[in-house]
């Protein structure tokens, strides 16, 4: 995978992530929908920690990553780019089906066992929901990005 080939495509990030399965099952679904993948550290595990290799396989290509040392840095460089930040949380009203997403846009998740902090969720463009069942807490964030990514995918006519 080519960073070039990744230029019109969203992109993927994900607040100081928590679980390593996670993490890795994030990745292997960017990898195979050729997706760029941010991480926003700190992370609450090490990249070399036996769950993470364990659930990533081959799926880890530094090529596709890229981290950032902080939330600060983060959305300085998204500014820069003129990227819009689109955030996944329970907390919105506004369901990720009824939203046109653009091809450019870093679709942010949370952290597992915290979301992110209210100074996070004042400085993105949006905020957007998967909308649940019998008010159930919240789904996986794997499969809430799969969820999200492949909408965005589809709307722009990438997959």
């Amino acid at each position: 995978m080519t960073s070039k080939n990744m230029i019109l495509r969203p992109k993927i990030a994900l607040y100081e992530p928590d679980i390593p399965q996670n993490t890795a099952a994030i990745i292997r679904t960017c990898s195979c929908l050729n997706v760029m993948i941010e991480i926003i550290e700190p992370c609450g595990f090490l990249i070399n920690d036996k769950r993470f290799k364990r659930v990533v396989m081959d799926y880890f290509d530094e090529k596709m990553i890229r981290f950032y040392e902080n939330y600060d840095d983060f959305f300085k460089t998204k500014k820069k780019q003129k990227e819009r930040i689109v955030l996944m949380t329970t907390k919105a009203s506004i369901s990720y089906s009824d939203y046109k997403f653009k091809v450019t846009d870093t679709l942010l998740f949370g952290r597992e066992s915290s979301g992110v902090p209210e100074k996070v969720h004042k400085s993105v463009d949006m905020r957007l929901k998967i909308p649940l069942s019998f008010k159930k807490r919240s789904l996986n964030l794997a499969s809430s990005v799969a969820i999200t990514l492949a909408e965005s995918l589809r709307q722009n006519k990438l997959i």
